[in-house]
């Protein structure tokens, strides 16, 4: 699938089959992953990936019973890695590079597991303490994004997107000579 074709083809599933998801794909999009651009190249993130069910339905009582996340027999958590980042880039560094640096990561396995045939979709709604006490999170680290993996139930729900010119505005200046 090329890229474009890869991003219009992606949309945010919650209902997945009971089809196991190859280990090879998982690899593949972690492999992606590790290409992701990052501040300072740092790549200040880590990400924990969960398979284990018992471990699962402890995550969906953190996020406010999102019962979908069991279905998933993928469940990557997306934490960045503020000490990383803050290392080289000081406070803006844990503050936003490291969330940065999560999020593109992120938005990379979402496109790589897309292109592979799979299905995702962001959760941001969850408690994130209680994720990291379940996962045994390192206190630097600060889980911000839970992705489950797989391939759909059924066709995803297409959703309509803003119009580009609601969304860019062109500038332009004369430059002083």
């Amino acid at each position: 699938m090329d890229f474009f074709n890869t991003t219009s083809a992606r949309h945010s599933v919650r209902s997945y089959s009971d089809k196991p998801v190859e280990p090879e794909k998982i690899n593949r999009i972690l492999e992606c992953v590790g290409s992701a651009p990052s501040a300072g190249n740092l790549q200040a993130y880590k990400i924990f990936v969960l398979t284990e069910k018992g471990t699962k339905d402890q995550i969906i009582e953190c996020a406010f019973g999102q019962d979908f996340l069991k279905n998933a027999p993928y469940l990557l958590i997306f934490c960045a890695d503020a000490a990383r980042s803050g290392k080289k880039y000081a406070q803006r560094g844990e503050e936003l590079y490291c969330l940065q640096d999560a999020t593109i990561a992120c938005t990379y396995a979402m496109l790589s597991a897309t292109s592979l045939g799979l299905s995702s979709v962001w959760v941001g709604a969850f408690d994130e303490k209680s994720v990291a006490a379940i996962m045994d999170i390192p206190a630097n680290s600060r889980p911000i994004i839970l992705l489950p993996i797989g391939y759909a139930a059924r066709p995803p729900r297409i959703t309509s997107r803003r119009p580009i010119n609601e969304i860019v505005k062109y500038m332009s200046r004369e430059l002083d000579k």
